[in-house]
């Protein structure tokens, strides 16, 4: 059985950081691309970042550019997403996804993206 265990979600300050971790076990991590995605109150799913299986090519969405960055351990099955700067637009649950195949396209909609984790709060106050 695949699961997907996001962690490191917390209230923070403006300005401060977080770094989010997705556990992955049960199935074939190094062969997936994995993402992070975002949901805010009342708004739809959004793509925050993602990052081929051989950790090479990583994408981003243009609001977190340069502030956030996505990496993988592959030997500890674990992918990360590290926010610095934080914004109280950065508010959302976080969820990390992972595309279950060997695939050279890191994608960045959500249907691409077959197993998924439970969410992580992130809160940033003003």
């Amino acid at each position: 059985q695949v699961q997907l265990v996001e962690s490191g979600g917390s209230l923070v300050q403006a300005g401060g950081s977080l770094r989010l971790s997705c556990a992955v076990s049960g199935g074939s991590f190094l062969q997936w691309n994995m993402a992070w995605f975002r949901r805010a109150p009342e708004n739809e799913r959004e793509f925050v970042a993602a990052i081929a299986w051989n950790g090479i090519v990583t994408k981003y969405t243009d609001s977190v550019k340069d502030r956030f960055t996505i990496s993988r351990d592959n030997a500890k099955k674990t992918v990360y997403l590290q926010m610095n700067t934080l914004k109280p637009e950065d508010t959302a649950v976080y969820y990390c996804a992972g595309d279950g195949t060997f695939s050279g396209y890191v994608a960045t909609d959500d249907h691409s993206y077959g197993y998924w984790g439970q969410g992580t709060q992130v809160a940033v106050s003003s």
